[in-house]
């Protein structure tokens, strides 16, 4: 049997705004179909950029907050907020003592829209005429902040910033704190909203972005041999993960277990990845979860669909998991969400190992001849697999990969 620091999270309610759906029923849905929720940016301020390419949600959050209550909120508070309360009523309203219920909500950059939006104010008009909220929605701990005032949580409110595994590390984080024993459920994943001309061009000069302005939808492409980079988009996910016997005693439906988590760094360079780094993490995510890389049957791969970050997760995958697991980029659909990415591509995992279907990688016309991995194309791939992971690599040299295993 095993004891706590060893256990599993239950995962039992999921949340999601995305480019494909207001939720995780329509994003999951656009995933299986091959859907892209990638457009072109219309508006003026987009003119003259090198990427004009993006995922918007494709529900505006405040049409489910409502106008008063998103007017307050940063994007990227209200994205997850949306989200956070998906996955609550989702898992059923869990009654939790507010002392046993925690939040982690990981973000990249948290408020930039509000920072960079009230800067302008200040420029044009003066100080007296900024928001008095600009500070609680530009700080990077206000999306984690505003969905614990919501549900009431006291065990503590979380907030990883660690570039794109932000989400993803924000779900480790939280399987350590049900481990621990310092809460019963926690109310995890990432949040991000930084669609703007300054991070558009910043990731354009640094040659991260995509530039297939003319044919937007087929801009993501990884593991393709014509990848040219990723596409920025915005949203969130959510997981709400309970200590397992909390879970029983309550008898509520288990999507899946988060067995395992394993986090690393690189101390290698600031933006190229590592081979060691993404290794270790996977395997320490298998040691975590007490499972054998065979065990593994699929992976939602980080894959961003930049020419030397999807060639080196592929060599790691090879070497930490063998070449046997049905690899799918979700990304190819969806975009770059950032600080949101790991954490939806929990809730890809987690969908994939319930329904036994893996979404196929989008626009894989032609596969990289390096690549040797059984990467899932066309069609969804059918199976049924008892334990899959996902994969999330940031600037910085952050790892974070997770294990689920069925229920």
């Amino acid at each position: 049997m095993r004891s706590e620091l060893t256990a599993g999270a239950s995962v039992t309610g999921l949340g999601a705004t995305t480019p494909l759906g207001g939720d995780v029923a329509s994003t999951w849905a656009g995933m299986l179909e091959g859907r892209s929720g990638v457009s072109l940016i219309e508006e003026e301020w987009a003119d003259g950029l090198p990427a004009r390419i993006a995922g918007r949600m494709l529900v505006e959050p405040a049409e489910v907050l409502g106008r008063v209550r998103a007017r307050r909120l940063d994007r990227c508070q209200q994205a997850a907020l949306v989200a956070a309360r998906e996955a609550w009523a989702d898992a059923g309203a869990p009654e939790v003592e507010p002392e046993r219920l925690a939040v982690v909500i990981g973000t990249g950059v948290g408020g930039m829209l509000t920072m960079l939006a009230q800067d302008d104010v200040m420029e044009a008009s003066g100080p007296r005429r900024i928001s008095p909220y600009t500070v609680p929605m530009l700080m990077p701990n206000g999306a984690a902040a505003v969905v614990s005032i919501e549900f009431g949580a006291r065990a503590g409110a979380h907030t990883p910033v660690s570039a794109c595994a932000s989400g993803a590390e924000a779900i480790a984080m939280g399987l350590d704190l049900i481990r621990l024993g310092r809460a019963d459920v926690v109310i995890a994943g990432g949040a991000e909203a930084c669609l703007h001309p300054l991070t558009l061009a910043g990731f354009a000069q640094a040659r991260a972005l995509s530039t297939r302005n003319d044919a937007p939808q087929e801009a993501s492409r990884p593991f393709d041999a014509g990848r040219d980079g990723f596409v920025l988009s915005e949203g969130a996910a959510v997981l709400v993960l309970e200590r397992e016997g909390f879970a029983v005693d309550r008898g509520v439906r288990t999507y899946a277990t988060l067995a395992g988590a394993g986090t690393t760094s690189d101390a290698h360079h600031i933006t190229a990845a590592d081979v060691g780094g993404q290794v270790r993490a996977m395997r320490l995510a298998l040691a975590a979860a007490g499972l054998d890389p065979l065990d593994v049957g699929h992976v939602n791969a980080h894959a961003t669909s930049t020419p030397t970050g999807d060639l080196t997760e592929c060599r790691s995958i090879a070497e930490a998991l063998g070449t046997h697991p049905a690899v799918t980029a979700t990304k190819s659909m969806t975009g770059h969400l950032c600080g949101a990415a790991g954490a939806l591509g929990g809730v890809a995992a987690i969908l994939a190992l319930r329904d036994g279907l893996v979404p196929a990688t989008k626009n894989l016309d032609h596969v990289d001849p390096q690549i040797e991995l059984d990467i899932v194309t066309g069609a969804p791939r059918q199976g049924g697999w008892a334990a899959a992971m996902t994969n999330s690599f940031g600037f910085g040299g952050h790892n974070t990969s997770l294990a689920f295993t069925t229920p």
